[in-house]
């Protein structure tokens, strides 16, 4: 059974929360840092892949 990709999100802060978005199914809220070089950050726990929306397309 292949693995599902992970999720994408645009976001508009360079600094951002992720639980899972799942309420009780999901995880423990962590923030996050999205460097300003780079434009993305993985979250640790889901894997979900945060994109600054000035990144959007390019990474």
């Amino acid at each position: 059974m292949p693995t599902p990709p992970p999720e994408i999100r645009i976001v508009e802060s360079f600094r951002v929360a992720c639980d899972g978005g799942e309420g009780a199914l999901g995880h423990p809220r962590v923030w996050l840092q999205i460097p300003q070089d780079l434009g993305f950050v993985e979250c640790p726990y889901c894997d979900a892949k945060l994109i600054h929306r000035d990144f959007e397309g390019k990474v």
